[in-house]
């Protein structure tokens, strides 16, 4: 253990011997699991009878990541999955900002706070809007790390196998999304043509709009192509081609015809639901702009093996976690809207205390209403230091002093 280690160890014991994460429901059905600063594997299938249990445990241990199982177990201990007995599981969505497109040029608060608009969107617009659970069904975590988990736990999904579960993933994703199935074909003869072989009959194939009483998928495209009727009526034809990048290459003429189609018929595509006052070059447009621009905007964001996995895992409520000391934090769908882990998510345990830190790396920091400029060999409050060399972005201590002390051994 390095003395990085040592300094969490020590913050991480201050802790756990003032509280007691949250026992979550039914936790003697729970198995737990643990890593530890001196240890390199998970111990698990553990199970505890009471809080106090608990407590003992993790004061007297001091874990560096505390989990439980999302599933109910008649033995949660027994040594093998096997002979634990599978009672039901949780529904479990996991956000991380490592999934994030170009996360990698984000800052850890820039992380986070577009993990937290993903995960309002996803309790919002999907499993409250479109899915039916009420607010109150769904427990909401931050992880202490990077994201955030939501819970579920209503009786009709606890036995819920994995491919079901992976439906949900796919229904929030949008995977597989068919747009014929959105915006189907009305197919309808318009006219027949003598020919040398008989009578051909010309058909129009104009595209249908969802109903207003449409749900999930068909309901959320009308909606949004809604915007997008209104965006181009209303807007200029440059602007929408920012807008909507799937048109890049299509001419200005091409937008101009269509702007001037969506202006004069509006308010009919939506009163009948039929695209068929349009012509086909402004329909296929549309399309276009639904199935590449849209859907992507409308789908939600869902770690997948997470969700569908009926024997995982997951962050103990009230735990530290190793890699931030921040404490694993439940909280309500309101909170969620202003909640900031670098302000909120601190344990009070940790001090004011300055604590001399490398630096491997210049940044800013926000935390506990302080701002930081930090660079080389510095010093910085305990619950900031703690934070900087679990995510490893300072090491304890002065370089130059451990330099000293190599050199006298």
């Amino acid at each position: 253990m390095d003395s990085n280690q040592r300094f969490l160890l020590k913050a991480f014991r201050k802790y756990y011997k003032a509280n007691t994460p949250s026992l979550p429901d039914r936790f003697t059905r729970r198995e737990f699991g643990f890593m530890f600063f001196d240890k390199t594997y998970v111990q698990r299938h553990m199970a505890f009878g009471n809080s106090a249990e608990l407590h003992r445990f993790m004061a007297g241990q001091v874990p560096s990541h505390s989990y439980y199982s999302t599933s109910y177990y008649r033995r949660p201990d027994a040594p093998t999955m096997d002979e634990k007995g599978w009672m039901g599981a949780e529904l479990i969505f996991d956000l991380d900002a490592d999934h994030l497109e170009g996360a990698g040029n984000m800052t850890y608060a820039e992380m986070l706070i577009e993990i937290r608009s993903q995960m309002m969107r996803l309790v919002d617009r999907f499993l409250m809007d479109n899915l039916g659970f009420q607010e109150d069904q769904i427990h909401i975590t931050f992880s202490g790390g990077r994201g955030y988990h939501a819970h579920v736990r209503t009786p009709d999904i606890m036995g819920l196998g994995s491919p079901e579960r992976r439906e949900l993933v796919d229904f929030i994703t949008g995977s597989g999304l068919n747009i014929d199935w959105v915006f189907p074909y009305n197919r309808v003869a318009t006219s027949q043509v003598a020919t040398g072989n008989g009578v051909r009959t010309n058909i129009a194939k104009d595209r249908l709009i969802p109903s207003a009483d449409s749900g999930g998928w068909k309901l959320m495209m009308r909606n949004s192509l809604m915007d997008v009727v209104n965006d181009l009526c209303d807007g200029d034809v440059k602007d929408f081609k920012k807008e909507y990048p799937s048109i890049k290459g299509s001419q200005s003429t091409t937008l101009y015809k269509a702007q001037e189609e969506l202006k004069k018929t509006r308010g009919l595509l939506f009163e009948k639901n039929t695209m068929a006052m349009l012509s086909q070059s402004t329909q296929n447009l549309l399309v276009k702009v639904m199935k590449e621009d849209m859907a992507p905007r409308l789908s939600g964001e869902v770690d997948e093996p997470v969700t569908a996995d009926i024997k995982r895992l997951i962050r103990l409520p009230g735990s530290i976690h190793g890699k931030s000391g921040l404490r694993v934090t439940p909280i309500t769908r309101s909170e969620l809207t202003d909640f900031d882990p670098l302000q909120m998510a601190v344990p009070d345990e940790y001090s004011d205390e300055e604590v001399k830190i490398t630096m491997r790396k210049d940044m800013s920091l926000d935390m506990k209403g302080q701002h930081f400029e930090l660079s080389g060999e510095t010093t910085a409050p305990e619950y900031a230091a703690i934070f900087l060399i679990g995510r490893k972005y300072a090491s304890y201590g002065f370089a130059s002093e451990e330099s000293k002390k190599e050199k006298l051994f």
